[in-house]
């Protein structure tokens, strides 16, 4: 019988209004890999936090056995000293140091009262090896792709001796390729005896390669499946939302007019490489109540194609057209791109779509302080109240008042305060990139939802998605971009994952 390494039992946290977990119990066995499911806000990473002392020990009630002891942790230090390393959703690393110098950060290796580089950089290398990353281990951080800074976090746990490694949505920014080679190098870690727990939205994954799975809804502990028939999507949603979802997407009948938007042999150089065109040409439309997807592989340009519409808010020389209704508009910056009607949805919300020490009202405002503008021109604050109100019961953003600051919500709850921003904006075309990365599939299928909801006002939605069944699921066409260049665009009634793969990975034509 499988030793049990970790026990937390009866853990109850609480925020000021919030009982963020409610006697949650967690069992898991020593060298298996159990993930833990719940909807955005139900508690995930609040109680991985209890676990490894950022929540210290007499901040909530109940008990935490590792190892067969009673354990009391004030610190990550404490946690770590016993094996017990967590990585969080949002990377801990510092770009502009080397890949070695984040390893060791903290746990330098030293000699006489000196680091030690030599040996720093070749204990480095061995960990690489061990994740299987060929990197050197001089390289900047800034210099790796996320996929590459997600394995170089894991080889930074595996030098602190870790017994027990937990990973908080690890695939959730990674493409297939990178996902998959994480997933094997878990797999192979417990090969070598080491316990994980894995946080994951991704049920497909969480399938093929969890042990066990907890599951957690607003802050109580459900069930736990054992690997086997009954834990399948259709079990992990009901106990994850409460009821069944007979269908991942929303029924939804189009009602497509008229060209909304468009653009025209639109050409983005690179912002800081003389000559390197990042966008070749581009031309796409949107009708009125359409919903138009953009498929393409990493590095295709599909967030650069993005930002260069909203406002040129990325690259240099961008030259083409842009139409609204028929009439050529100028969008020179994101002033005169929103006065036109057009919004972008960032996918890294961190970066550029939030402002995480602020309340949730401001930031669902911040681009709409015109429209709230009283007759002196001060903005007014019980209309901006009021109206982020809406918004925080329309979208169920899980806080009790939108007075609440947004780096306390979970990671979907902040993202949907950044969507909530722009649809306030009340625009003609909305741009969604990544819309429902690291969002759980009930809030998916909410913001699918709102998604059908914008098309029949008439409004042109274009997303971007890394997935393609959700574009598939939601879409009316969908474009496929590579290499910079539009390759294509298929009807919804023709796209499948085989023909959309086979035009994203057109390369150019010789001349």
């Amino acid at each position: 019988m499988a030793k049990t390494i970790l026990e937390m039992r009866d853990i109850t946290k609480e925020f000021p209004g919030v009982k963020a977990l409610s006697d949650v119990n967690l069992s898991v066995e020593e060298g298996e890999i159990h993930a833990i499911c719940g909807e955005n806000g139900a508690g995930k990473s609040t109680l991985m936090k209890v676990l490894s002392g950022v929540y210290p020990s007499g901040s909530y009630d109940g008990e935490i056995h590792f190892d067969g002891q009673v354990r009391h942790f004030h610190s990550i230090n404490q946690s770590e000293d016993v094996g017990i390393v967590i990585i969080h959703q949002e990377l801990a690393l510092v770009p502009t140091l080397s890949i070695a110098e984040n390893i060791f950060l903290g746990n330098e290796v030293v000699e006489y009262g000196r680091i030690d580089w030599n040996k720093t950089n070749a204990e480095a290398d061995k960990l690489l090896k061990r994740v299987g990353l060929n990197e050197n281990p001089t390289t900047r951080i800034m210099d790796i792709g996320v996929g590459k800074q997600q394995l170089v976090e894991i080889a930074k746990a595996l030098s602190k001796k870790v017994r027990l490694l937990i990973l908080d949505e690890p695939t959730a920014a990674l493409n297939d390729t990178d996902s998959a080679h994480l997933l094997g190098l878990l797999r192979q870690l417990k090969d070598e005896g080491m316990t994980s727990i894995m946080i994951s939205h991704k049920l497909n994954e969480i399938i093929s390669i969890a042990d066990s799975t907890t599951i957690i809804r607003d802050g109580s502990t459900i069930e736990t499946l054992e690997k086997g028939p009954e834990m399948n999507q259709a079990r992990i949603i009901k106990g994850m939302v409460g009821r069944d979802l007979e269908h991942l997407y929303p029924e939804h009948e189009p009602k497509i007019g008229e060209e909304l938007f468009r653009i025209e042999d639109w050409t983005v150089q690179h912002p800081t490489i003389p000559g390197r065109t990042v966008i070749d040409s581009a031309s796409l439309d949107v009708r009125a109540g359409e919903i138009v997807g953009i498929a393409g592989l990493m590095g295709a340009g599909r967030t650069e194609l993005a930002m260069s519409i909203f406002g040129e808010s990325y690259g240099v020389k961008t030259s083409g057209k842009a139409y609204l209704r028929g009439k050529e508009i100028r969008i020179p910056d994101v002033e005169q791109a929103l006065d036109a009607g057009l919004a972008y949805a960032s996918e890294d919300r961190k970066r550029f779509g939030l402002n995480l020490i602020d309340d949730v009202r401001h930031n669902i405002s911040a681009a709409s302080l015109k429209k709230l503008r009283d007759k002196l021109g001060f903005v007014n604050g019980a209309e901006e109240i009021a109206r982020s109100e809406t918004y925080r019961q329309s979208m169920r953003i899980k806080t009790p008042t939108v007075m609440t600051i947004v780096n306390n919500l979970s990671g979907g709850n902040q993202q949907k305060v950044a969507l909530s921003k722009w649809m306030m904006t009340e625009p003609e075309v909305l741009i969604l990139d990544e819309p429902t990365r690291g969002i759980d599939v009930g809030a998916k299928y909410e913001i699918y939802t709102i998604i059908n909801q914008l098309a029949d006002a008439g409004k042109g939605v274009i997303v971007i998605s890394s997935e393609l069944p959700e574009l598939l699921g939601i879409c009316d066409r969908i474009f496929t971009l590579a290499f910079g260049r539009i390759t294509g665009q298929i009807a919804r009634g023709e796209a499948n994952q085989e023909n959309l793969m086979t035009l994203m990975t057109k390369e150019r034509e010789a001349a």
